[in-house]
């Protein structure tokens, strides 16, 4: 025990883990559902940006659900930043929440980080600023502010991102080109069989196309 906190649980911060087969966003979610699975109400939880390695709906839906799943069934003390506005509304819906933001202030189209903690949602966003601060070249901060712009106003042209498929859904119905194939038994079939078989298969494919 660390006073009142059992332990203390953080997912902050990007890394790989590559010879192992898990990617930036696996390890991320790895350590969150470490974090779901252990922490307890007497527990100290610090989260940084969830579902940031992957879509942006797949990210929000993920953090969305994470903050709810910690207000309503881990009830720890949970400090989460993110960068999805959309959040903010859960301080209406859980109990026990609420917003903090770190002030910052525009001076000669520069910012100026304040480090004070006031209630309340940001009201801005800052991440072009941060960029030219970091050194990314000027053309492209310009590119990115003129981007922003007809996102915001509704001028540019934003596909919409494709329905994902669900890998552990059962599929829909039978299949006939995987029922054919299963009936199939190549260890017993001689080589003009087989090569029939593969043409049979072909022309099914091509009468569904």
């Amino acid at each position: 025990m660390i006073g009142d906190v059992d332990r203390i649980f953080t997912r902050i911060g990007s890394s790989d883990d590559l010879a192992g087969g898990r990617s930036t966003f696996m390890v991320e979610m790895t350590e969150t559902a470490m974090i779901l699975n252990n922490a307890t109400e007497a527990s100290l939880v610090l989260l940084d940006e969830i579902g940031r390695g992957t879509s942006t709906f797949d990210g929000l839906s993920l953090a969305w659900a994470t903050a709810r799943y910690i207000g309503e069934s881990v009830k720890a003390m949970t400090l989460f930043a993110t960068h999805y506005f959309e959040m903010t509304a859960l301080a209406d819906q859980l109990p026990g929440t609420f917003n903090l933001h770190l002030t910052a202030r525009e001076h000669e189209d520069r910012i100026i980080f304040m480090y004070a903690v006031n209630e309340g949602p940001a009201s801005q966003s800052y991440g072009l600023q941060v960029a030219k601060l970091a050194g990314v070249p000027e053309p492209v901060i310009r590119d990115a502010r003129d981007r922003l712009r007809k996102l915001e106003t509704g001028e540019a042209d934003v596909p919409r991102p494709p329905s994902q498929a669900d890998l552990f859904a059962a599929p829909a119905g039978p299949d006939p080109i995987r029922e054919q194939v299963a009936s199939l038994n190549p260890e017993s079939m001689t080589p003009l069989e087989a090569m029939q078989a593969l043409f049979d298969l072909k022309s099914s494919l091509d009468d569904d196309a």
